[in-house]
């Protein structure tokens, strides 16, 4: 057929022309494999965009993002016409007359780089097809990929393609507005709105020419042109830009001058660096999401979601204001008790040896160390001892230290920490979340991956199973010495529990009044009468999943457990006996603003509505009946228009774990206060217990609730009964009144049903005297 042209240069080049054709369809069909993957019609029908997801509150205050890309779209409106000029006479000046690929600059760019002078000639809309369809990749350049010059001709062709494609399906708008939603900024920022946030504080339509030229000009490289780390060079490249929209007549002479003389004028937003697990809620939430993520099909670091979560931010912003004080406070009283003694001791109070040096050896830079020096023990312990300047977390700021690393251990290892968590127990509404107290320093949440002994706060589990067992409030017991005989693994073993002062009074005692004192021998007498394995399915039936020990000892609470757990369980009381799965997501929307979830809570009844409101009454008593192990909070603005509270202090061996479980009519609150380390913990009842480091939180949240009007939440009591209560429970306390040393504040008053029945006025002035504040 060629043969037939009898010009032989003619012949040539039609020669060429046919190869040519058949080598794009060849690349077209990927054929054999020699190819690698194009992007077919549907992909540019749909363009994969990486675009960050958003969380908000339930009222909708932007939490932050995930990314692994950081990236938010913008549409052509919202896109200046300064910074389309400026692209447009910076990277393809012919942009509006080619269509896909400029073949002049194509030719120009040959001839130029034969005599030296290297230019580019790839078009905005080639670029796009890089950036959209990951080209340069391995996966794009099939077997020929391994051959150098062969691998770039296969590239260049496919980007000629697909910048054709895109040019017949998109308008020039449409690939601008793309462009510039996909090109990386540095930092990693992707795309112009979020660039634009990032370097100048605005949103896009709001840059300005040299901001503009600025941003532009890092195209041809974020790094060695990025402002921040080399403000000089970036400079230099924005007046380049704007020299290139001079000569292309966007700017007269004039503008130029006073444009390239201004400084680059950051305005750095450093919140737009927000990663996905930056804090404890954002952490918490793809957790959350972790199944229905891989159910869906959903990305949430590249799909552009919106999610809702059910957090409110003025609850959550009051939380974390009284968390940061209280633990401030906590802190110093701590670092007062141990003054420049070492914390970490064992349960005979000794130091326990190379304590810091154990937890040294649970970090990178150790395992760096140990592989760098292979394993010499000398040359590790040189380099952790070695002093340098770093800055350190500290309650009074960000401070500079002339720290080792065993010094930076030892100070972070000495820091207390904190969990908590607060539950609408109607709908499962999860409305605050603090998970500890700085998640950059402390990634492991103490809401849901923490699980501590829960002391005194598992005992109404035992009171719940007693009452379900046909006990009522007014049952009595008495407060004396206790000896329980049991087998374990085959052992005959003795147990002999001690009230938390090591007295007993010989007093009788309601169950009411027994567990508002917090009162140990009756609780052992409670658990051994109804069985302490009874307790233990009692308490994974109202919600308590972790693995629980069946022993005499399970109402004292020697198990681990969580917060999370622990207010789903109380929430169970205040809802009725109907137990609600807590929710931390409310709804998800697609980037089109579909909603794709909701999510319910689901309820349960675990337990009768009768024995629901009994159990609320007995932890009324905490309050209410004397020496009641809340009473500490009296000393805050709690009391108004007959409001009650109840709730449950608790605290482990040593003082290591302190609790407080309080309930209003419309919340369930669970606090935590401990040490990472359960060696490291306060020496006595009176700085250590949960009524000293987790009740204020409590207390001090739900005033600061109460006083703002704007929360929604008010004063009052608890509901009436909605069914008939067939056991007796009003039996008033006689005195005499021993007090309890267990904890912070000791009352003689009667019990009484509610708390508008006496002078509240008299009652705090009382308080005051009687209670000691930390």
């Amino acid at each position: 057929m060629f043969r037939r042209i009898k010009n032989k240069p003619l012949r040539y080049i039609v020669l060429f022309i046919y190869f040519f054709i058949i080598f794009i369809c060849a690349i077209e069909i990927n054929f054999l494999n020699l190819f690698g993957y194009s992007p077919n019609r549907n992909d540019i029908l749909m363009p994969n965009l990486n675009i960050a997801s958003e969380l908000y509150t339930a009222d909708g205050k932007l939490l932050g993002r995930y990314f692994k890309e950081n990236r938010n779209p913008v549409e052509y409106k919202e896109i200046p016409g300064a910074l389309i000029n400026t692209l447009v006479s910076t990277e393809d000046i012919r942009f509006f007359k080619h269509n896909g690929v400029d073949f002049i600059a194509v030719f120009t760019s040959l001839f130029s780089t034969f005599q030296g002078d290297r230019r580019g000639a790839s078009t905005i809309t080639q670029q796009l097809a890089k950036n959209l369809y990951q080209t340069r990749y391995d996966k794009s350049a099939g077997l020929l990929g391994k051959i150098p010059g062969v691998r770039l001709i296969v590239i260049k062709i496919k980007e000629w393609i697909t910048a054709y494609k895109l040019e017949t399906k998109y308008s020039k708008e449409d690939i601008l507005t793309m462009y510039l939603n996909t090109v990386s900024f540095g930092n990693n920022n992707y795309g112009i709105k979020t660039a634009a946030k990032y370097y100048f504080n605005v949103i896009p339509d709001s840059l300005n020419v040299p901001q503009s030229a600025l941003l532009i000009g890092m195209l041809k490289g974020t790094t060695l042109y990025n402002p921040i780390r080399n403000p000089e060079n970036s400079k230099n490249r924005r007046n380049v830009v704007l020299s290139q929209m001079e000569k292309a007549n966007f700017i007269t002479k004039e503008e130029l001058t006073k444009f390239q003389s201004l400084p680059i004028g950051l305005s750095v937003n450093e919140a737009n660096e927000d990663s996905s697990e930056d804090s404890y809620i954002r952490a918490a939430v793809l957790r959350f999401l972790n199944d229905w993520s891989k159910e869906s099909g959903y990305n949430i670091y590249e799909d552009g979601l919106k999610i809702y979560t059910t957090i409110d931010s003025k609850m959550q912003s009051h939380a974390e204001e009284v968390v940061s004080g209280q633990m401030k406070i906590l802190q110093n009283r701590f670092n007062n008790v141990w003054g420049n003694d070492l914390p970490w001791r064992d349960s005979e109070g000794k130091i326990i040896d190379n304590f810091l040096e154990n937890l040294a050896s649970k970090t990178p830079f150790y395992t760096f160390l140990k592989e760098k020096y292979k394993g010499n023990t000398d040359s590790i312990n040189y380099y952790l001892n070695q002093k340098k300047e770093m800055e350190v977390f500290t309650w009074n700021g960000m401070k500079e230290m002339n720290y080792s690393t065993l010094d930076s251990i030892a100070h972070y290892a000495k820091m207390l920490n904190t969990g908590m968590m607060s539950m609408d127990p109607f709908t499962g509404e999860i409305k605050v979340w603090v998970g500890g107290i700085n998640h950059k320093y402390y990634k492991f949440d103490h809401i849901d991956q923490a699980k501590r002994q829960a002391g005194s706060t598992f005992k109404p589990f035992a009171y719940l199973t007693a009452i379900e067992q046909g006990m009522a409030p007014c049952d009595i017991f008495t407060d004396k010495p206790v000896k329980i005989n049991y087998t374990e693994d085959g052992k005959e073993m003795e147990w002999e529990p001690k009230n938390a002062d090591w007295n007993f009074t010989y007093q009788d005692m309601s169950l009411r009044w027994a567990m508002g004192r917090s009162v140990n021998s009756i609780t052992a007498q409670i658990t051994e009468k109804v069985g302490w394995d009874k307790v233990v399915e009692t308490a994974h039936r109202l919600g308590i999943e972790s693995p629980l020990k069946a022993v005499p000892s399970v109402s004292l609470g020697p198990n681990d457990v969580s917060v999370f757990e622990m207010v789903k369980a109380y929430s169970t009381f205040l809802n009725k006996g109907n137990s609600v799965a807590p929710i931390l997501v409310s709804t998800i929307k697609d980037r089109d603003g579909k909603i794709i979830a909701e999510f319910k809570t689901k309820s349960k009844r675990v337990l009768s509505e009768e024995n629901a409101w009994l159990m609320m009454y007995m932890l009324r008593g905490t309050m209410e009946e004397p020496g009641g192990t809340s009473q500490a909070l009296w000393e805050w603005d709690l009391w108004k228009k007959g409001n009650q509270i109840a709730g449950k202090t608790g605290t482990s061996s040593d003082y290591v774990d302190g609790w407080y479980m309080g309930l209003t009519k419309d919340l369930v609150t669970g606090v935590w206060v401990g040490n990472d380390e359960r060696s490291i913990h306060f020496k006595s009842s009176s700085t250590g217990e949960g009524a000293h480091t987790a009740l204020p939180i409590f207390g001090k949240f739900m005033e600061k609730l109460y006083q703002d009007e704007s929360s929604g939440y008010t004063y009052g009591p608890f509901p009436e009964p909605d069914v008939e209560i067939t056991k007796k429970y009003y039996c008033p306390t006689p005195r005499p009144v021993q007090p309890s040393p267990t904890d912070s504040t000791i009352f003689r008053i009667d019990s009484i049903p509610f708390l508008d029945n006496i002078d509240i006025d008299k009652v705090i002035e009382e308080s005051k005297q009687a209670v000691p504040r930390f």
